[in-house]
């Protein structure tokens, strides 16, 4: 008894106040160790490039002459005597983003939901094979499609359509403008499972199997209801992910209808039928060297990008997530 009152009497253990902040101090420091890896890489990588693009895009530089101030001038003249961007760069860019960003996105979720049905093995094979494109696609591009969409009886796809009795003729797939934009778009679709494919399935596999058990017991009765009530709330995070992923992936996309172009030796896509944005860019930076228009055009893209990534936020975002 004696010893229970000793205890009750005795004085709490007191830190010292100067440990306390020595061992905050550790933290702290600690903390931004470990942060500095990336902000140092983000800050060079990201943040000094889109600062250096919005200040040159007020000036004219051809690399080889001291940059000239010039104000608005750039953004003026994209805007009253660049036919391109408004006759092919910008329609092109948004018929390609409505198809690619959307389709791509819903094919991601619709071949990630179906992967996750299957056992682990078969599971883990199927996704590395439907991934796989999206690694080599520059590569594949040049090597594979080529040869599919090739013009003579050689290509893979007129050899078909001539056994089947489709076409009298090679049609040149890559050289006429009605065929090559569809072509780009479906080359797209097939490398469009990336990162966000294997975020969606990631999200899926953790999704708690007992919420499916309640709902049958709420009155979700088919697939269907349980994607839209359960699994798509579930997995938002990871929806989101891959929406910002395909926005950005469509808006920045170019090489495609370059090596497509190049592999058939013609310099741009026939008739600007395949003419991106980023081509645009591509052309006035390193063909022309305007440097200063093709950073106003950078700034327009990315303005794009921030826009539609904001509208994905408001999809499948949440507030926390806007923070």
């Amino acid at each position: 008894m004696s010893y229970e009152v000793e205890l009750s009497k005795a004085a709490p253990l007191v830190v010292p106040e100067k440990k306390t902040r020595r061992w905050m101090r550790r933290e702290t420091v600690a903390g931004y160790i470990f942060v500095a890896p990336f902000m140092i890489t983000f800050i060079i990588f990201i943040v000094v490039p889109i600062v250096a693009a919005i200040a040159l895009s007020f000036y004219t530089f051809d690399a080889f002459s001291r940059p000239e101030f010039v104000g608005w001038h750039n953004f003026l003249a994209i805007l009253t005597q660049d036919r391109i961007f408004f006759q092919y760069a910008i329609p092109n860019t948004i018929q390609f983003a409505l198809i690619v960003g959307p389709g791509g996105y819903l094919l991601c979720f619709l071949l990630a939901w179906l992967i996750n049905q299957l056992p682990k093995t078969a599971r883990d094979l199927l996704a590395l094979a439907i991934y796989t494109p999206s690694i080599f696609q520059g590569v594949a591009m040049t090597v594979v499609w080529t040869v599919v969409f090739s013009g003579d009886r050689v290509g893979y796809l007129n050899q078909l359509m001539l056994k089947w009795g489709l076409s009298d003729v090679p049609i040149l797939w890559l050289q006429k403008p009605a065929y090559f934009m569809p072509i780009m778009i479906a080359i797209s679709l097939w490398a469009s499972m990336g990162v966000g494919f294997l975020a969606m399935l990631a999200g899926l596999q953790t999704v708690n199997q007992e919420m499916y058990e309640a709902g049958k017991i709420d009155g979700i009765s088919n697939r269907l209801q349980e994607i839209i009530y359960i699994t798509i709330p579930a997995i938002r995070p990871q929806m989101l992910f891959g929406a910002v992923m395909a926005v950005v992936g469509t808006l920045k996309a170019g090489a495609i209808g370059t090596l497509l172009a190049t592999a058939t030796g013609q310099l741009i896509t026939p008739s600007y039928s395949g003419h991106l944005m980023t081509n645009h860019i591509d052309d006035f930076a390193f063909v022309r060297y305007e440097f200063g228009y093709a950073s106003a055009l950078s700034v327009i893209l990315l303005l794009l990008i921030y826009g539609s990534s904001k509208f994905s936020f408001l999809l499948f975002g949440t507030k926390e997530d806007e923070r």
